[in-house]
């Protein structure tokens, strides 16, 4: 490309009219996708979605007159919305679960006192008409959680309909993991669990709080006491140096003793000489399968880097040859090769995940969840750490501002989840995010880099991975400064995005500072680029041209066509068809129905992730109406005709024709339903994303 348009800020846009008279090579120039003449045409005349708007009655109204809608609604009370929420699961089309699955209304428990409707005839009475299709539970599972609430009830078997025995814990515990159990929640809640793996880490690493360390170090003074012996007694057996006046005296010797015995022993890991750390190469005889992780149960084959041992190594070498991993090695992983879906905000989802997977992502990640809310027990956080079993490379991605929340965070995912890596996200350029010190800013602050890296892999075995942008300011880029460190703090892996936060998605990922990183990084470090992939070649040249770096990150470019995963591993630009498309949206919609649920309330909430979906993929454009191909990321397609009816609704960027799909798929939208994109994905508006 020109140089012109290598900035989007300098691009000027061409309207839509006068594209067919500019040349293939001035299209590219002006990033607009050279899509051939024949399929040009002039923008539509569609009713803008901030001007007209159909209300209830069917009738237009203008959004901006304010004669016929307030400007400012009137502002609710918690407690007035808790009630409106609670009144309207008392309605009749919040049918009782419970009664839902076996028809019965003597089957709910709470009777009377439920919360919500147990009127059978008034919710038949005003249940939407079912979807066509087979119910989604049916089709693998057996028997439907949802009972009557189905909208697919009519296509539910006379054995299998309304069973007691379908339930929906159990189809989710054999597909889904990494839920969070209501007893260790309310812990949370309480403030009540511990985390000794964390506090040793810190304490190592000086950074402890004063309170906690001083709490530390008066368990240190008591077992100082206890080394000697525990004293006088009283009558109960217990230390009157603990007894507390006024208060009855527990007997916690035992109890103390056992847990001074665990700290110590975590010390004793943490500060043992760090061990010839096994780099992934052909050096090395560690054996992979499939790029998991080595379990722990399996035999440790060291690698000869005719490095010096420590004495401790020299001491057990000549006595047991085949001793299992120790904690303080990390696990090996390799993301060589391995085609990384990156983890994406509202998007990359669980169902979303799946379907990447059948289309050959190797690796995925859950969505950005903050460190805060985890530790607090927000369910819907740690709903964003939910693995598929399908989900065989997996891991999870946090964002924290302080060493010790990461820490806890950390050691709490390792011990209540199954992951095989935990990201840890430094690039965050979201303001809420960046004004809590999370994200980006700790780019500004490379010495609580540094501590949050080192605190949080000192604490869990899990391999921890970082994800960055190139800087914080634009112009300012300073990873390179910090590559050859970060491999020595810990980390297993680091993800760079070509940009800096300053610049969003305003220019092109800089891929020639990715390559001198990954040359500049230490050799244990598995080094990553993340920006503007969208075709197997884009895969291939980043490849070929720093063969240090071990794999390339896709975001934007799998949310556009997520069956770029089957392109880099077949090396070909796939002119999917229209009616391919529409089948990869119905897989979505089936795991979307089996995740949140084949009720009228699930229906909706796989609609609302449908349409983020496509407010993405309209960006796409068919590989057989271009005149030069592969698609860049960059480039703004015109208004143009598809090669079918349904191509041409799939390349609308009206969230109208969008609502127009989702009905193929899910029915017909509840009255009054309307939709506006959570992230506006349209990354070549300057004021949104400069």
């Amino acid at each position: 490309m020109e140089a012109g348009a290598n900035s989007l800020n300098d691009v000027v846009w061409t309207p839509s009219a006068a594209v067919s008279a500019l040349s293939t090579e001035e299209m590219v120039a002006k990033a607009i996708a050279p899509v051939k003449r024949e399929f040009l045409c002039p923008p539509s005349v569609r009713p803008s979605d901030t001007t007209n708007v159909n209300d209830s009655d069917g009738k237009k109204t203008d959004v901006n007159d304010t004669t016929s809608t307030p400007v400012l609604k009137e502002k609710k009370s918690k407690r007035q919305l808790k009630r409106e929420r609670r009144e309207e699961k008392k309605s009749a089309l919040h049918l009782c679960p419970e009664v839902a699955k076996s028809g019965k209304v003597s089957s709910c428990r709470y009777n009377e006192s439920c919360r919500f409707s147990h009127d059978l005839e008034a919710f038949k009475a005003q249940k939407p008409d079912d979807l066509k299709g087979m119910c989604p539970f049916l089709v693998n599972e057996g028997p439907c959680p949802y009972g009557l609430a189905c909208r697919f009830a009519g296509t539910h078997r006379d054995d299998d309909a309304c069973v007691g025995n379908g339930t929906l814990n159990s189809h989710k515990k054999g597909n889904e993991m990494n839920s969070l159990d209501k007893d260790f929640q309310k812990l949370l809640w309480k403030n009540k669990v511990k985390f000794p793996k964390a506090d040793a880490s810190l304490k190592l690493l000086g950074l402890l709080g004063k309170g906690k360390q001083k709490k530390m170090d008066d368990d240190e003074n008591v077992g100082k006491i206890f080394a000697n012996g525990p004293g006088e007694v009283d009558e109960n057996g217990c230390c009157k140096a603990f007894a507390v006046p006024g208060n009855e005296v527990d007997c916690f010797v035992e109890v103390f003793e056992e847990d001074k015995k665990h700290e110590t022993d975590l010390d004793a890991e943490l500060r043992a000489p760090k061990k010839t750390k096994c780099l992934v190469d052909e050096t090395c005889s560690v054996q992979h399968n499939n790029g998991r992780i080595r379990e722990e149960g399996d035999r440790d084959k060291r690698c000869e880097h005719n490095e010096p041992q420590t004495i401790a190594e020299h001491a057990i070498e000549g006595t047991d040859k085949s001793l299992k991993l120790h904690p303080r090695e990390k696990k090996l992983i390799d993301f060589r090769q391995k085609l990384y879906l990156a983890p994406l905000t509202t998007v990359g989802n669980l169902p979303y995940r799946r379907l990447c997977k059948v289309l050959g992502a190797d690796i995925t990640c859950g969505e950005m969840a903050m460190c805060t809310n985890l530790l607090q027990g927000q369910a819907s956080e740690w709903a964003l750490l939910r693995r598929h079993s399908s989900e065989d490379f997996f891991g999870v991605q946090i964002c924290g501002a302080y060493p010790d929340t990461v820490a806890k965070t950390v050691e709490l995912i390792e011990k209540h989840c199954t992951v095989d890596f935990i990201d840890i996200n430094m690039g965050c350029p979201i303001d809420i995010v960046v004004n809590k010190g999370a994200g980006s800013c700790l780019l500004t602050k490379p010495t609580r880099m540094k501590s949050v890296v080192e605190a949080s892999s000192r604490a869990v075995d899990t391999p921890v991975t970082i994800k960055v942008r190139t800087g914080y300011f634009e112009g300012k880029n300073r990873i390179d400064s910090l590559i050859h460190d970060i491999g020595n703090w810990g980390a297993t892996a680091i993800t760079i995005h070509g940009r800096t936060r300053q610049q969003r998605y305003s220019k092109l990922a800089d891929w020639q500072y990715i390559y001198q990183c990954a040359r500049a990084a230490s050799r244990g470090l598995q080094v990553l680029g993340n920006g503007d992939v969208l075709s197997y070649l884009d895969w291939s040249n980043h490849h070929t041209d720093c063969p240090e770096l071990s794999s390339c990150m896709i975001a934007r470019g799998a949310l556009i066509k997520p069956w770029i995963f089957t392109e880099i591993k077949e090396q070909r630009n796939w002119d999917v068809s229209s009616g391919e498309r529409l089948d990869i949206l119905k897989d979505y919609v089936r795991f979307g129905l089996e995740h949140w649920g084949s009720d009228s309330k699930g229906v909706e909430t796989t609609r609302h992730f449908l349409l983020e979906w496509l407010s993405y993929t309209c960006r796409y454009v068919p590989v057989g109406l271009l005149d030069v191909i592969p698609q860049k990321i960059n480039w703004r397609p015109p208004s143009y005709f598809g090669r079918d009816d349904l191509e041409t609704l799939m390349a609308s960027d009206s969230a109208a024709d969008w609502i127009r799909i989702s009905e193929m798929l899910l029915g017909k939208v509840p009255n009054g339903f309307t939709f506006a994109p959570k992230h506006k994905s349209n990354a070549y508006d300057k004021a949104e994303n400069g």
